[in-house]
């Protein structure tokens, strides 16, 4: 069951910037298509769009072929999951559960089968009769699944779920949450700014950016091939370096990397650098090779150190190395060291950071 939106467009003022503005996009049927981005980019806007609960002032909704931009929520066979779990407080687990098949006047028999089948779907068993308050936040967000599911929904519909959980409870949620989209296979669509969330569990993600969509295709398309400075500044912990094209190579500070095919002579670009893809080679003693840059800071970070590389220009890259690849190393803060470039991202033009 696929979602299709077309030019959707949604301003909360008549002369206000749109908080959605020309969106369109299509979510695969029986995948996790995520909704990426920073802060105010439109991605829970959007999301209430297609739930039904704001209405658009132009383009459509399509949720399994049907035209549902005006239809009600109740008539577009969805499930919703917030941020804020949004359970009540004065029910027991079950009768949260059960709440959303009461409205729908199915039989007890009915409602007491399916209650039981969300709570061995997930993993709360023995907690049907406690309230809210005795569960800790995971559990808690995993009875909101249970309710947005036991309707049996088309199309469940995630706003930032795993926002309120502290990290090891985050992680441990995103795999439950891969393992259960696995055993139910409904269509998702998942709202998030965390990029590992998005690149880890998604089929499909949509990168948004000041109401509007920058790119949107497969995970490793968007981390592999960003289609915008906008994608490569965001995803992947970048840093940004700015340069010129000299004999069709960019050359960004003491860096040479490969320039883009339409690059003229002299033009400004900048480039999109990650962490890891950079390799440091510490120069050997009376070596006369230029260097690349001075190690200003070290931090090690769990299983990798932190390098803070400072180039001749001023500029700095942060540069990932992992902790047995450090120790052989061999360099100390003040050091100066070489740099090879393994994997870059270079823009023509000028880039406001």
């Amino acid at each position: 069951m696929s979602v299709i939106v077309e030019q959707v467009t949604k301003r909360f003022t008549a002369t206000g910037t749109p908080a959605v503005s020309d969106v369109s996009f299509h979510a695969p049927s029986g995948a996790i298509t995520t909704l990426l981005g920073p802060s105010g980019a439109g991605k829970s806007t959007l999301l209430r769009l297609i739930a039904g609960l704001e209405l658009p002032d132009s383009g459509s909704v399509r949720i399994e072929g049907v035209d549902c931009t005006h239809l009600p929520v109740q008539q577009r066979g969805i499930g919703v999951v917030f941020q804020s779990y949004a359970l009540f407080k004065h029910m027991t687990v079950r009768e949260n559960i059960a709440f959303g098949l009461e409205t729908r006047r199915q039989s007890r028999a009915d409602i007491e089968a399916r209650v039981d089948e969300m709570l061995r779907l997930v993993q709360l068993e023995e907690l049907g009769k406690r309230h809210p308050g005795q569960l800790s936040g995971g559990q808690r967000q995993r009875v909101a699944f249970a309710r947005a599911l036991a309707i049996r929904p088309k199309l469940l519909l995630l706003d930032e779920p795993f926002g309120a959980l502290d990290s090891r409870v985050r992680v441990e949620l995103r795999e439950w949450l891969q393992s259960l989209h696995e055993r139910t296979g409904v269509t998702t669509l998942l709202v998030t700014h965390d990029q590992e969330e998005a690149l880890e569990i998604s089929q499909h993600v949509v990168v948004m950016s000041e109401g509007r969509v920058a790119q949107a295709g497969p995970p490793e398309d968007i981390y592999d091939r960003p289609a915008t400075s906008f994608v490569a500044s965001f995803v992947g912990g970048t840093s940004v370096l700015r340069g010129h094209v000299r004999s069709g190579r960019a050359e960004v500070g003491s860096l040479v990397m490969a320039a883009p095919g339409t690059a003229r002579e002299g033009e400004e670009v900048h480039a999109f650098v990650r962490p890891h893809d950079i390799k440091l080679v510490k120069p050997a003693r009376g070596s006369t090779e230029p260097t690349t840059g001075r190690v200003a800071r070290l931090k090690a970070v769990g299983g990798y150190v932190k390098v803070l590389l400072k180039l001749p220009s001023g500029e700095t890259v942060t540069v990932e190395v992992p902790r047995a690849e450090f120790d052989d190393l061999g360099v100390v803060e003040g050091d100066c060291v070489q740099a090879d470039v393994r994997m870059a991202r270079v823009f023509l033009g000028d880039f406001a950071i």
